[in-house]
């Protein structure tokens, strides 16, 4: 497992099986045992269970189970910790002084990818010294050419070294030293034209040579087939020659059930038109229903008769209040009249009009 593998999600079943696993397996190592998970069992119970173990080692726990079922999360990594130190604490584990390693002079180790010399650095180097980018392989002619003028500079300036004085045995123990550098690897590019004929070339080889055994098993297998079709065409003919007045009588039966089926639409759609119809004359009768039952239940109804009759005494009683106004209005003017009748022959008669009367009038 690596220090991530419950911090981020990849697999969540594989993650929770792995956690109550390693919980298990912590749990009896800090000395109180634990039977591991089983496949079937149920994840609430074995979670539940492992946060009882937890309680029981006064660690606290102010998250619900269901986080530990997604089998990563922080409040995974809480309990494996908390369980991990649990069991360091139980199989007495200390930590000690660090110890540091006294500083000694080695010797430079030489490795051999460092050291060998790939095909692009070459081409850089070239096309530095020579401008020519052209090319993607080594020019043998330049290499030539500059080792030439490298030895006649080094023979130029170590003309007065006649004898050398170096061991063969301190010579070839460096040269086996600085072997892996010598070295040169030359990886080929497959962007070569001349490597893809190769590669062509090579793969036309390899079919023709798969060919020639696969067109001995292809030929039987196609001589297999077409005679399995020959007594299919065969078998079949011999059973349409065999069924054919079945046929006939097949298609006789398909001829008289398209006719039905034609009338079966013809009688679908007059049927339909019918049903129109008969909505529309219930949809009349209602309404005649409606009409005749508000007309019976006007006839029926007592209530405007009542409204009559209570009209009717209201009239006779505002009739014998007029004519009680009117018998009182003839009675005041009558007695007006013959006040006006009697003020006259009064006057006719009087000899003097006093004074107290014409400032009345």
């Amino acid at each position: 497992l690596n220090r991530h593998y419950f911090a981020l999600t990849t697999n969540s079943g594989e993650q929770f099986s792995m956690f109550c696993t390693l919980a298990a397996w912590l749990i009896t190592k800090a000395g109180h045992p634990f039977e591991q998970p089983q496949e079937y069992d149920q994840p609430n119970a074995v979670v539940s269970n492992i946060l009882s173990e937890l309680r029981s080692f006064g660690r606290p726990v102010d998250f619900p189970p269901s986080k530990l079922k997604a089998g990563y999360g922080e409040q995974v990594c809480y309990v494996l910790d908390c369980l991990a130190e649990e069991a360091l604490k139980y199989s007495g584990f200390r930590w000690k002084r660090p110890a540091y390693p006294t500083e000694e002079l080695e010797e430079e180790e030489i490795t051999e990818d460092d050291a060998e010399l790939m095909l692009n650095k070459l081409e850089e180097d070239l096309a530095e010294e020579e401008s020519d980018n052209e090319e993607n392989f080594i020019d043998l002619n330049v290499l030539k050419a500059q080792t030439y003028r490298s030895d006649m500079n080094d023979s130029a300036k170590q003309e007065e070294i006649l004898q050398s004085t170096t061991d063969a045995a301190e010579w070839n123990l460096e040269v086996e030293h600085v072997l892996p550098q010598l070295k040169v690897t030359v990886r080929t590019d497959n962007k070569d034209w001349r490597i893809r004929v190769d590669q062509m070339h090579q793969h036309k080889d390899g079919i023709e040579s798969s060919l020639k055994e696969t067109r001995g098993y292809l030929d039987k297998l196609h001589n297999e087939i077409s005679k399995t079709l020959e007594k299919i065409n065969s078998r079949e003919k011999y059973m349409n020659n065999q069924l054919e007045h079945l046929v006939q009588e097949y298609r006789s039966a398909q001829a008289l059930l398209s006719e039905a089926k034609e009338k079966y639409q013809e009688g679908s759609g007059g049927l339909t038109e019918r049903i129109k119809v008969l909505s529309e004359i219930t949809e009349v009768l209602e309404r005649v229903k409606q009409e005749t039952e508000e007309k019976g239940s006007s006839m029926t109804d007592g209530a405007p008769l009542v409204k009559i009759k209570q009209a009717l005494t209201k009239l006779k009683q505002e009739t014998i209040q007029m004519d009680i106004q009117i018998g009182v209005m003839e009675h005041t003017l009558l007695q007006s009249k013959l006040k006006e009748k009697s003020n006259m022959t009064r006057d006719m008669h009087a000899t003097m009009i006093p004074k107290a009367t014409i400032g009345a009038y």
